[in-house]
């Protein structure tokens, strides 16, 4: 038994489709940098832990945030669908 309004079915079928949402190459460069970060960061801690490497991993994030916002600005934030 459907208990949807039509007023709910309108909503829904006004909103623009997240099909490719972080879908670019900005976006999975982004990703793959921060992971690494986070990655070396676990063996930081583990190892100690061990500030410097620490560090290091804080600034690896950072710039993976900082290369995925370049990259959307140099045109590659459009998703691969779309191009």
């Amino acid at each position: 038994m459907d208990n949807t309004t039509a007023d709910q079915a309108t909503r829904v079928s006004n909103e623009a489709p997240h099909d490719s949402h972080g879908n670019s190459t900005a976006a999975w460069t982004a990703v793959a940098i921060i992971l690494v970060g986070f990655t070396v960061g676990a063996i930081a801690m583990v190892l100690g832990p061990n500030w410097l490497l620490f560090w290091i991993s804080v600034g690896i994030v950072v710039l993976g945030a900082l290369a995925g916002k370049v990259l959307q600005l140099l045109g590659f934030g459009v998703p691969a669908d779309d191009h």
